[in-house]
């Protein structure tokens, strides 16, 4: 099996299907989310389309003799990146998308609500201006593809002379803590559900 990791074409409408796609196949704390959701665009939504659109020169993606199987997607400046999903990204999906019932706690509900609620960069932000989403198949996992698509954004990064990354992952997800730790991130902040981890550049 070869892999090749190379910019994402953000002209290229199959490029950005397959940031859904595998946001999706990954959705469930790297596991395959699509059982959750009855609307299969929801998480790559918030999650991984707007980096593609708005950053894509933060974008790559990991491809093997079967097709693109991962991607590392980031922004630059987290607050930055905040008011400009809020303002080019999330007003047609707030017309698309009407805010549920209260009593709708369905996932696709719990998705929706976010993207009336947009991204918001945290406290982090001040010291690791930089953050970034890395998701791959589990066909993939395990194989050094992730610290491979980890380098090569940190290696973009320096060159914008950007000081630090943060990320968020959920508790749940012990495999992506430890490989997070392995590259050397450090707890930041735990926020119940999910934790924090930064690393300087």
């Amino acid at each position: 099996m070869t892999f090749q990791i190379r910019p994402l074409r953000s002209s290229d409408p199959a490029d950005l299907a397959s940031l859904y796609t595998i946001c999706l196949l990954t959705g469930d704390s790297g596991k395959d989310a699509s059982r959750l959701y009855q609307d299969p665009e929801l998480l790559g939504h918030f999650y991984a389309a707007p980096y593609g659109v708005l950053e894509p020169e933060l974008a790559f993606l990991l491809e093997d003799d079967a097709g693109t199987c991962g991607y590392i997607i980031g922004a630059r400046d987290s607050r930055n990146f905040e008011e400009r999903m809020d303002r080019e990204w999330l007003p047609p999906l707030r017309e698309r998308y009407k805010m549920p019932l209260e009593s709708d706690r369905s996932p696709d509900a719990g998705m929706i609500r976010l993207l009336h609620t947009g991204y918001h960069a945290k406290a982090e932000a001040d010291h690791y201006p930089a953050h970034l989403h890395i998701d791959l198949l589990e066909r993939v996992q395990g194989q050094g593809n992730g610290k491979r698509l980890m380098h090569t954004l940190w290696a973009k990064l320096r060159q914008l002379e950007v000081s630090g990354v943060h990320l968020g992952v959920s508790k749940k997800n012990a495999g992506g803590i430890a490989f997070y730790q392995k590259l050397g991130f450090e707890l930041l902040e735990d926020y119940g559900s999910w934790e924090s981890y930064g690393i300087r550049l």
